[in-house]
This record gives structure tokens, sequence and C-alpha cells, in this order.
């Protein structure tokens, strides 16, 4: 059945997909915000968070405290001291998934071409994937900055599997609406990792395939993409 994945253009998502980050990334958000008095945002609280950035973060530990919404002078001088906490120290608790590294190497073996399409900033994606030992499993990593547009936009899915024409073969593995909403819009095969950070449930999101443990997953897409050629 793998044999079905030989040149499949495969990207990723990244937080909540690929590697549990939210431990990190709720350690820099409540760096960022103590100053102002504010309790610790907890870890679970995080996780429904992290897909939309660190912006986004910061305002909402903001809305979680009762505090009126920050300006953009405040909201810049935040953002900046979590990104020097969190890129400082960038991999201290975050580990990939259960059985991520398994599934790479045999979507790899079987053929597939891999890639990352994230709304992290590549600044931070790239050094966080070589703490991991994971970069050098993909042929691209493409965060916001470096396409047109970002998630779920779908040109940041077509830079990210290499500028192609999308087919059968072409699919994202994401974890919440924003990549199920760029497959769609580019008209690749969307696949959404149960053990994510949505703010919404999987089984809303219209994704082709849902999954729970990496295990599954390479036969999970060789299963689709031949789904896909025949339909």
């Amino acid at each position: 059945m793998l044999t079905s994945l030989n040149g499949a253009r495969i990207a990723f998502d990244l937080d909540g997909t690929l590697v549990d980050t939210a431990p990190d990334l709720v350690r820099a958000l409540n760096e960022s915000v103590a100053p102002l008095g504010f309790a610790p945002v907890p870890l679970e609280d995080v996780r429904s968070m992290v897909g939309r950035g660190a912006r986004v973060m910061i305002e909402r530990a903001f809305a979680r405290e009762g505090r009126p919404a920050p300006d953009e002078a405040v909201i810049t001088e935040r953002l900046a001291v979590f990104l020097e906490t969190y890129g400082a120290d960038i991999a201290r608790h975050s580990r990939p998934f259960d059985g991520v590294e398994a599934a790479l190497d045999s979507l790899a073996s079987a053929g597939a071409r891999l890639s990352v399409c994230t709304n992290k900033p590549t600044q931070l994606a790239i050094p966080l994937l070589r703490a991991l030992d994971l970069h050098d499993r993909f042929e691209r990593v493409i965060g916001p900055e470096d396409a047109p547009a970002k998630k779920p936009d779908a040109a940041h899915l077509l830079v990210a599997i290499g500028g192609e024409p999308v087919d059968h073969a072409c699919v994202l593995v994401g974890d919440s609406e924003p990549d199920a909403l760029a497959a769609q819009a580019a008209g690749a095969g969307s696949v959404i990792f149960e053990g994510g950070y949505s703010e919404k449930p999987a089984r809303t999101l219209g994704a082709d395939r849902l999954f729970d443990a990496y295990g599954a997953l390479p036969d999970l897409l060789a299963e689709l993409v031949v789904t896909r050629k025949g339909a």
C-alpha cells in the first residue's frame, strides 16, 4: 500500500502536529506577562491558543485577566519579551509526539516528499526542528514570512509543497482549522491529528481523515492518496 506514496507531497504543520511545543510556549507566555501582575496561564489553556500565534496568545492572556485589550505598543513590547524568552531555550520541554520520527522515516522510505507548512516564524521553526533532530527529514520548512500569505490561505501550502500544481498525491497533515481550510482552499487532501491543539473538535473541521496515533499515519496517507486518485 505504501507504494502509492512514491512522489507524494506531504506537508506537515509543526506546533501541535509534529511537536508538542505547548510547555515551552506557556513558559514564554507567562514570562512575558508576569511583569504586568498576571497569574500564570495554565498549560491546557495555551494548547487551544497556539494555532493563532504569539500575538493572539498575549491578547488572550489579557482577556483571561479581565484586562482591556492592550494597545499596539504594549503588544509589541510583550511580544519582544516572548520571542526572546522562547527563542533562547526553544526546546527545553518540547518533544515530538510519540511515533513522529518512525512515521516520517517510513514515509521517506516509501518515496514521499516531506515539507513543513507552519504559521510559526521560520526563524523559530528551523532552530526547533534542528534541536529535535527533525530538520533534515524535510525538503523545506516554510513559515508565514516565506509565503505570500499564511494558513489558512492556500498560497502558504502551495509554497510548502514546492510551488507545483496540486494533485491527488498532495496532502497537508495538521491539527487545527487553519490547516484544514488551507488544504481545502488548495485542493489538497487534509489529515488532522486528534491529539493536537485545535480550538474546535477535530471531527468538525471537514478533514478527509483523522488520526490519533502516528503509527497509523503512513497507511492512512497511502489509502487517502489512492482514494483521491480514483475519485
